[in-house]
């Protein structure tokens, strides 16, 4: 079968590697995600084990879709009763673009009426709908009168892993935190520190790579688990065998400082629901008081970067700053900060070795590496 693994723009060349490690054969990286082949144990173990991804699709038909009936047909021809009973709930969320039909929502209200009737056909009764947390979710995906219909296998996007109730102002998504480490080129064996851990995101991914343990064994499910078919033997043996990579301990040290109380509180907390609260080091300390184990190691600064007027300015000292922590403390170091303003950025006063375009949402940002000798 085919998959399609949605990502943050930017990072799709990151989960096609996480594809490959995982033994997952990688078909196409698109912009916006990538394309695999495989059967339902690479479905699942692609949920269970991706820590950059987004979601992962099973597309189900593609067809040519110019009016409401050209819809309506074309999702009548998918075999809906092989997924979803009457027993089930549903829900469809749509996403159009330069094409004759123009409101996502009435696309996705006829998806959803050529579903249930066809399901009404064929067993005398009708699904209902639920939007908040259905069993099966639906995605439309319609670009040019060409119309992609997938089954959303992962259900909660992969980004929730559970760990992170309280979420501070402006966090950083899970899975973003994830690919910032991983293009760091961070293997676990020397220190990686994040001075500004706010909500503690960072260095609680980083344990969970280094320990080699799942970030799916987290989650309370996935879509898939309530679809007929279901092959629980299967799924019990991907987690059995997850659970025993996982390591104890961590070959290197992960620090966390923050200058705020109330945001370290809300890390510590997280690191306990993630299960690395004793593999990991979270302080409260000035930004001025950092100071990081001797080198080599990875520094990963995520400060804010001020997207109202006149915020900008305001943190062209924080950012002076973050440039003389990195020259005066943390020789042997290799230093990455991740930021959406380019002007700030200059405010380091030290010249970057790469740049690699991300996006934060729909907000365009850079990774920018510093090699300090």
């Amino acid at each position: 079968m085919d998959f399609f693994v949605t990502t943050a723009k930017g990072i799709e060349e990151v989960v096609a590697a996480e594809l490959t490690a995982q033994g997952i054969a990688v078909a196409a990286v698109e912009t916006g995600g990538v394309r695999f082949t495989g059967d339902m144990n690479a479905c699942y173990r692609a949920n269970l084990w991706l820590r950059a991804a987004s979601r992962v699709l099973m597309p189900m038909a593609g067809f040519p879709s110019d009016t409401p009936q050209s819809l309506y047909e074309g999702i009548r021809t998918i075999p809906w009763n092989d997924f979803l009973t009457p027993e089930m709930t549903l829900a469809v969320d749509c996403n159009l673009r330069d094409s004759a039909m123009t409101h996502s929502g009435f696309v996705a209200l006829k998806t959803k009426d050529a579903i249930v009737d066809t399901i009404r056909d064929r067993c005398g009764k009708r699904p209902n709908v639920d939007t908040r947390d259905p069993d099966l979710r639906v995605n439309v995906h319609l670009v040019k009168n060409h119309c992609t219909v997938s089954l959303d296998t992962s259900g909660t996007p992969l980004d929730r892993r559970g760990y992170r109730l309280e979420r501070n102002e402006a966090p950083l998504r899970e899975t973003l935190a994830a690919a910032l480490i991983m293009l760091t080129g961070w293997d676990g064996t020397v220190p990686l520190a994040d001075p500004m851990c706010g909500s503690g995101t960072i260095p609680i991914e980083a344990a969970l790579m280094a320990a080699c343990r799942a970030p799916g064994l987290l989650r309370s499910g996935f879509a898939f688990q309530r679809w007929p078919g279901f092959a629980a033997g299967l799924w019990r043996g991907l987690l059995e065998e997850a659970r025993a990579m996982a390591l104890d301990s961590l070959p290197a040290q992960v620090l966390g400082w923050d200058r705020a109380a109330g945001a370290l509180k809300v890390a510590l907390q997280n690191s306990a629901r993630a299960g690395v609260a004793a593999m990991i080091s979270l302080k409260q300390q000035e930004l001025s008081d950092f100071a990081p184990p001797p080198g080599p190691g990875i520094l990963l600064f995520n400060p804010p970067y001020g997207r109202r007027l006149g915020e900008e300015e305001e943190l062209k000292p924080l950012y002076r700053q973050i440039g003389d922590v990195m020259k005066q403390r943390c020789t042997g170091y290799t230093a990455y900060l991740f930021t959406g303003s380019a002007d700030l950025a200059k405010c380091v006063g030290l010249r970057a070795s790469r740049r690699i375009v991300l996006f934060n949402g729909p907000i365009e940002c850079r990774l920018l590496k510093y090699e300090l000798y």
